[in-house]
């Protein structure tokens, strides 16, 4: 009796078993999600940083848009030409013109030049910092904190903190966009890499407030704008700022800046 009790138990739980097998195959195929195999190769020729720098949620979210048609082959700010070449091919598309990019940080304030409303004695933290008083210790209100929340974020050891301020190894820099989403102050921008004039301010201040605060600074002058033969720069709010689809890049604008903050 013993013996045909456990046969019988081992038939229960393997008739149980083949039923449920043959259920879950049946919805199975009925609720399966279909695997799109243009996204799955767009996927596997991304990087894989998952960065966020293209502006989607990791690569599977840009591999996704890209293939919906709602961003461009080249939208991978890391992968650079080479992969946006290679994702053109699968999509059967023209990859276009590729415009490799990398982070610069708009400031000159360096230690000699930007002075401090007090001291500061909080975390090293530029997010800490800037919900401190005056939006950090500099007289400055739109400067660089210089605590390195970039430099904490790159992965490429692309950012290091310089006399005071936040610097971009170009050649090192990926274009991800860490290090503009962790800059409390809004002071990192992605510009053309082969653009090589660039704007090191930030303040928004007039001229006399602006000197005040930091020796370096744009004091709106509209020197650059009236010598620019491209009509490349312009100033906005009492600070310069450079269109970079009009610029050629021939530095006259740098010349003319009294303040040497238009670099070349």
């Amino acid at each position: 009796m013993e013996y045909q009790g456990m046969i019988i138990a081992v038939a229960t739980v393997a008739g149980c078993g083949l039923i449920i097998s043959i259920f879950l195959s049946i919805f199975g195929k009925k609720f399966a999600v279909e695997v799109n195999k243009k996204e799955e190769a767009v996927l596997a020729a991304l990087p894989g940083n998952n960065c966020g720098g293209c502006g989607y949620p990791g690569c599977s979210g840009l591999a996704a848009a890209i293939v919906k048609g709602e961003a461009e082959v080249g939208g991978c700010p890391v992968g650079g030409k080479s992969v946006a070449d290679e994702i053109a091919k699968i999509m059967g598309v023209d990859a276009g013109q590729f415009v490799r990019k990398v982070a610069f940080v708009k400031c000159h304030g360096t230690c000699d030049a930007a002075g401090d409303s007090y001291e500061y004695t909080g975390p090293h933290d530029c997010k800490a910092a800037a919900i401190a008083p005056g939006r950090g210790s500099k007289a400055c209100n739109y400067g660089c904190l210089g605590f390195g929340s970039c430099q904490k974020v790159c992965d490429n050891d692309a950012i290091h903190i310089l006399d005071g301020i936040a610097k971009v190894d170009p050649e090192k820099c990926g274009a991800c966009g860490k290090c503009v989403s962790a800059c409390p102050m809004g002071l990192i921008e992605l510009v053309p890499y082969e653009s090589n004039v660039r704007v090191a301010c930030s303040s928004k201040d007039k001229g006399p407030v602006t000197m005040k605060a930091c020796r370096n600074g744009c004091v709106g002058c509209g020197l650059c704008a009236k010598t620019c033969e491209y009509s490349a720069v312009s100033v906005e709010d009492n600070l310069a700022r450079i269109d970079y689809d009009k610029c050629v890049s021939c530095g006259s604008c740098a010349e003319k800046c009294p303040k040497k903050i238009i670099t070349v």
